[in-house]
């Protein structure tokens, strides 16, 4: 396997540091410094390097190929669940005795369905995350996908992602990272910052209004706006959509709709698509107030992406469930889709009162080292792994239980890359995650496109269990495909 970090001396990995910092400042490939104690005026005009890979990272073409072949497929099969009333119903209740952010999503949901969907329409912008699975003796090459998760809401990095990608092919053009081994035509483009704007433009005009505006509901004091911004910006520049940015509280302030036809207005502008990159974490309501925003948007005529029943889909509940026997032939009847789905699926168990539930507990006692403990959380940084799932489980009730899932632990194979972050940099023994954009849009008869988006790869060094950037434990990479 190609090893360009082990065989560069210093004075390269310098000229490539410097090379690798001044391409981030100079194109957007930048995040806003952590709060500190600093002048605050400093700090809001500051930025640094996003954490990026100096190097791309091999990963097997055939698997990759494989992720973004069956993207599609994925975004069919969530907008297909969400239309299922009775097995959300089926699911969603149990969970709700146990976690009380996904009753009130359910709650909510319920609320919209019971009053009368104002838009039938719905936009989805997802990302289907996998780590390649390398058995004992197996060739790289032969290595395959396995779902980590399927994200429906607040998907991020599509911007970063493709100027990492960017910076890499930058990189190897200018330098050839002083190799002959890295051919710039195995480093894939990656379209997700035009793919995810193309999908938005595309819900603006099924909504009709060319005086509308997208809305994406952001988190007060993102720090990843940039990520954001450079969607906004090619909205505005390839499609001539103005994007206006708004926290669920400004959301519930400013907000009104039309007593006749459910227009969102925010102050005097009218709202076409509902964008959410917040809304997927108990901190992001952390008042009723922003519990009022967020219904506001689900019951006016704005499309919104996701709705509130594709943020249900994307709950890890529903990953193990659909991983049962006979549960993913409820949604697809094609019987080589559902080959090709469930060969990207590992091992899901549940936590339940059932008797596979029981089994799982009991097993997960004895030897949880193969085992990842999963909530229905989104973020990153909330898994528990090893040894730490036989402590959990021994303080939850049985009914509390029922609010994890069990996964089988996947096995990439380890590389080596420097990572470079806030500016310096970090040898290190990593392995990586795909994740694959996907962009869906139903007007509630049909569909009107369902496409590839893009790609993005996150690599951490060994010793970190997490793969979330945004959360502080990963960086941002690009596949080098072999």
């Amino acid at each position: 396997m190609i090893d360009l970090a082990s065989t560069l001396n210093e004075e390269q990995l310098a000229i490539l540091k410097d090379a690798a910092l001044d391409f981030a400042l100079s194109n957007g490939l930048v995040v806003r410094p952590p709060p500190s104690t600093d002048d605050a005026t400093t700090q809001q005009g500051g930025v640094i390097n996003a954490p990026v890979a100096l190097f791309p990272t091999p990963f097997p073409v055939n698997a990759f190929n494989n992720a973004v072949k069956i993207q599609p497929l994925y975004n069919q099969l969530v907008h297909d669940i969400s239309q299922d009333d009775a097995f959300l119903k089926e699911i969603m209740e149990s969970l709700s005795t146990v976690d009380d952010f996904v009753k009130r999503l359910y709650d909510l949901y319920l609320e919209v369905k019971k009053e009368g969907i104002a838009q039938p329409a719905s936009l989805g912008v997802h990302r289907s995350d996998y780590i390649i699975n390398l058995n004992p003796g197996q060739d790289f090459s032969k290595a395959e996908i396995k779902q980590v998760e399927l994200n429906t809401i607040s998907v991020s990095f599509g911007s970063l992602s493709s100027l990492t990608g960017d910076l890499h092919r930058y990189l190897q053009t200018t330098t050839g990272y002083f190799s002959d081994k890295i051919d710039i035509s195995a480093l894939p483009n990656s379209d997700s910052i035009e793919s995810i704007a193309s999908g938005l433009a595309s819900a603006h005009k099924h909504y009709g209004s060319k005086a509308a505006k997208v809305m994406m509901v952001v988190q007060p004091g993102e720090r990843n706006a940039f990520d954001q911004r450079w969607i906004e910006y090619n909205l505005l520049k390839k499609h001539g959509v103005v994007l206006i940015r708004k926290t669920l509280a400004e959301v519930a302030d400013q907000g009104r709709l039309d007593p006749k036809t459910k227009a969102l207005f925010i102050g005097d502008q009218e709202v076409s698509v509902a964008y959410y990159r917040s809304a997927y974490a108990t901190t992001d309501y952390p008042t009723e107030k922003e519990w009022d925003g967020r219904l506001l948007a689900e019951k006016s005529l704005a499309i919104k992406c996701p709705t509130i029943a594709y943020q249900l889909v994307g709950t890890k509940k529903v990953q193990q469930v659909l991983a049962a026997p006979g549960q993913l032939e409820r949604f697809v009847k094609n019987p080589e889709t559902v080959r090709q789905l469930r060969a990207s699926f590992t091992g899901l168990y549940p936590l339940d009162h059932s008797p596979e539930g029981l089994a799982a507990y009991e097993a997960a006692l004895k030897n949880s080292d193969e085992l990842v403990m999963k909530p229905q959380r989104e973020g990153g940084g909330n898994n528990i792994y090893g040894k730490d799932i036989q402590e959990s489980l021994k303080t939850l009730t049985a009914e509390q239980r029922n609010a994890y899932i069990l996964m089988d632990i996947i096995r990439p194979p380890i590389t080596k890359n420097v990572l470079l972050r806030k500016g310096q940099l970090l040898r290190a023994d990593v392995v990586s995650e795909l994740g694959v954009y996907g962009i869906y849009l139903h007007d509630g008869h049909k569909v009107i496109r369902n496409d590839n988006g893009g790609h993005l790869l996150r690599t951490k060094g060994v010793e970190s269990n997490e793969g979330g950037v945004a959360a502080g434990f990963a960086v941002i990479d690009s596949p080098l495909l072999v």
